[in-house]
């Protein structure tokens, strides 16, 4: 089956679906099936990157995607975006690009997004009543459910819609709600508890924003948002970037400035161009050569500079 679709610059291109006539869509959920287990972390992470671009040029009107401009748009080279869509099956045509409608499809079926995610979260402080009012969750699948807190001057307000629940109806509530996810949004001290609650009453996959390590049973997974780590890791690599800017230190005429080997090194170094030489021996200064009959000019004694190397290899130092 041929599919004609226009081009982002205007000109129409055909493209060849890889799904076949029929069965396409069956055989594109087998396929991503297939590969969950054989996905890395570090792919994972990408195609959740790549899926926000096809979500932006679908709301855009594109239909079709070069590897390259896909790549770009992602912050990745084309080699690395080709490698990770390999792990989803056929996708896209040599020459042509990406059905950008089709392969948004083929990742949201690998990233388990088909059918969306119901989401409780516990914590209705500031940082709670943020993430439940942001609407980016649902328009990418995940949909808050439920809101829970243990303030009394908490509970029974309503946040962006959704009415505060005691905490200690937890259980019962998320029965009722049937979460897929669960979002801790607590105190460190406050985090394990809450955890052991979600894990007893069902819940297995746990967003958690509390900067603790949660200790949960080998079929829970947990996945941790430390802010204060993520600022750190900016912290250095702006000391980096200042670090690699610096201009190399140099002396009065331009020249570079080397640093002297240590003694014993066996090796002569070199030092300022603006140094002056320095006596071989320490405290022990050469005569200054005496003054001479203008008929009769003398060769100034010579004297080892405090760079040359002694008999033995070394390197005098002042």
């Amino acid at each position: 089956m041929t599919e004609h679709h226009e081009a982002p610059g205007g000109a129409s291109k055909a493209l060849r679906s890889s799904d076949g006539p029929e069965g396409g869509s069956s055989r594109n959920h087998e396929a991503a099936n297939r590969t969950h287990k054989d996905i890395p972390q570090a792919t994972v992470a990408r195609l959740a990157t790549y899926l926000r671009v096809l979500a932006m040029l679908a709301d855009d009107g594109v239909l079709i995607v070069s590897s390259e401009e896909l790549a770009v748009a992602a912050g990745v080279n084309s080699a690395k975006l080709r490698k990770d869509l390999s792990f989803l099956g056929p996708n896209g045509v040599r020459g042509v690009g990406y059905d950008v409608a089709k392969l948004r499809t083929r990742i949201e079926d690998v990233l388990g997004l088909s059918e969306g995610h119901r989401v409780v979260l516990v914590g209705a402080g500031n940082l709670g009543r943020a993430l439940v009012g942001y609407g980016g969750f649902r328009r990418r699948g995940f949909a808050v459910v439920g809101l829970f807190d243990n303030d009394p001057a908490v509970i029974g307000r309503t946040v962006a819609g959704h009415r505060v629940r005691d905490a200690a109806d937890l259980a019962t509530a998320i029965a009722a709600l049937e979460p897929t996810i669960a979002v801790i949004a607590v105190p460190d001290d406050a985090a394990q508890q809450v955890c052991d609650g979600l894990v007893a009453a069902g819940l297995q996959s746990i967003l958690s924003f509390a900067p603790c390590e949660l200790v949960v049973p080998p079929t829970v997974e947990v996945r941790r948002v430390d802010l204060a780590v993520e600022m750190q890791m900016l912290s250095f690599e702006r000391v980096r970037n200042a670090e690699a800017e610096q201009p190399a230190a140099v002396g009065e005429r331009g020249d570079s400035i080397p640093v002297a080997h240590p003694l014993g090194s066996g090796r002569v170094a070199r030092r300022a161009s603006n140094t002056h030489p320095q006596p071989a021996h320490p405290g022990r200064a050469h005569p200054a050569p005496a003054t001479q009959h203008p008929a009769t000019p003398q060769h100034p004694a010579t004297s080892h500079s405090a760079t040359e190397p002694t008999s033995k290899g070394s390197v005098v130092t002042p």
